[in-house]
């Protein structure tokens, strides 16, 4: 399969960056997508609603369905989701893409924080897939994709944050319990990571500014990388932690100049890449600096 023409993707978090990424690259094939997000006004720091991204995405070609959605309340998700059967019949791609961020140590992390990030990166995830899994099973091609980190468990990811890494980290967890949960009825569960930072509001407000947005690659990769996950077979490709760069090249690609933000400065590597991970052949990136929790892209 190499279109997502007609599929229906459930996507949380979608109103902005990856998330809208992903959406705009399915809805290019002619996808329905349903974008289950909180944003309903307009943000003073953040760019994007659930109905700037529907427009955006009808735009681009597909169909969609803006659902105002908080995925730590069990009965808006249900809801949420149960609306995207009514509209478009059944759901065929679950994306956990909703993230909560906080790069701060023990001291510094207050509970409602460590709540939150709890609440929407780890509870958040398990609820929304574990909602979509019903609609899936019926689905020809069944995929849930979760944007989330390998588990590379060292303790330089955990020391400087660590409920931000224990919520991430809870995605993942995920990934590997649904994948052999779901493996025997065709479910495919996979995880994608971005090699280096990308230019989200994360970044440009939070994390590192214009500096670090002009060191890292546009949100168009991760659209691209996981509609090459998405894409493909179920039953062939579950349970893995993916790099998007290494997706790509896998499936062909060999330039990704054109997903920099800025050629003339170094890409800064992601929180969480692997150090034995190796990029394809003519990308360099630059490690994270010491103790470099302030670089993560979300």
């Amino acid at each position: 399969m190499t279109s997502l023409k007609g599929k229906t993707l459930f996507i949380s978090g979608a109103s902005r960056g990856i998330g809208l990424a992903i959406a705009l690259r399915a809805a290019r094939d002619g996808a329905n997508v349903a974008i289950a997000a909180k944003t309903a006004e307009p943000h003073p720091k953040l760019k994007g609603t659930i109905y700037t991204a529907a427009e955006e995405i009808r735009a681009a070609g597909g169909k969609a369905l803006p659902v105002l959605c908080d995925i730590r309340d069990e009965a808006q998700v249900m809801a949420a989701i149960e609306q995207t059967v009514a509209e478009f019949g059944g759901i065929d791609i679950c994306v956990n893409n909703a993230s909560a961020i906080s790069l701060t140590n023990s001291q510094a992390t207050d509970m409602r924080r460590f709540d939150l990030m709890m609440g929407i990166n780890t509870r958040g995830t398990f609820m929304v897939s574990k909602y979509c899994i019903p609609h899936l099973k019926k689905a020809e091609n069944p995929h849930i994709l979760m944007l989330s980190p390998p588990l590379d468990m060292k303790t330089k990811w955990f020391e400087h944050s660590t409920a931000y890494t224990m919520a991430k980290f809870g995605m993942s967890m995920c990934v590997l319990g649904l994948s052999g949960e779901l493996k025997s009825v065709g479910v495919a569960v996979n995880a994608l990571w971005p090699r280096t930072t990308i230019a989200t509001a994360a970044v440009g407000n939070l994390l590192g500014g214009e500096a670090m947005m002009r060191a890292s690659r546009t949100p168009e990769i991760m659209g691209d990388a996981a509609h090459a996950i998405l894409t493909r077979p179920a039953r062939e490709f579950t349970g893995q932690f993916c790099i998007d760069d290494k997706v790509l090249y896998a499936s062909g690609v060999r330039d990704f100049e054109h997903y920099r933000v800025d050629r003339s400065v170094p890409l800064m590597s992601d929180f969480f890449v692997p150090d034995d991970d190796v990029p394809p052949p003519g990308v360099t990136v630059q490690a994270l600096p010491s103790g470099g929790a302030a670089q993560t892209s979300r």
